[in-house]
């Protein structure tokens, strides 16, 4: 039998040229690859620095925050309007705690104290007891005192308006 020519290297070379460009686009590819990598990489541990810092320096302040500061009001006795086809009044009898952010504030709301048992008295009056049945009802008187309290006031303010004690007669 008779043996088949080999190729003629011309055809060998010519398939070697074609090789060429692609493992050139390999290598770019690659090349790039690695560069992002490298580049998001440092980009990853700079930033993760950079809020390692941060939080170090929140955790100091945090450190120096101060407690929160709780201010009585003093007790107050109030006649409720009278529901509709009631005619004997009801009367409140309520006990509060205003929350401040530190004792800095307290010190700019002991004076105005008067101010705010005036806006609480004068709002409270106005109320009847069917509008304080019920959780919903509490919560709403809630957000009602802090809204006067803070506007009496102003420009110091309170966190928070915690009952002590709520009684309805």
């Amino acid at each position: 039998m008779a043996k088949k020519p080999k190729k003629a290297p011309e055809t060998a070379g010519e398939g070697g040229e074609a090789e060429a460009p692609k493992s050139k686009k390999k290598l770019i590819v690659i090349v790039a690859a690695v560069l992002l990598l490298g580049g998001g990489g440092g980009g990853y541990v700079f930033m993760k620095k950079k809020a390692a810092a941060a939080e170090a320096e929140h955790g100091a302040h945090a450190d120096v925050k101060m407690p929160a500061v709780f201010v009585d009001v003093r007790d107050m006795i109030v006649n409720l309007s009278a529901d509709p086809g009631q005619t004997k009044n009801s009367t409140l009898k309520l006990r509060i705690a205003l929350e401040l952010k530190d004792s800095k504030v307290e010190s700019e709301v002991k004076p105005l104290m008067p101010r705010v048992e005036d806006a609480f008295q004068t709002y409270l009056r106005e109320i009847r007891a069917s509008d304080l049945s019920g959780s919903a009802g509490l919560y709403r008187l809630r957000e009602e005192l802090l809204r006067r309290v803070n506007i009496a006031i102003h420009p110091a303010k309170v966190e928070a308006v915690l009952f002590k004690d709520v009684i309805v007669q």
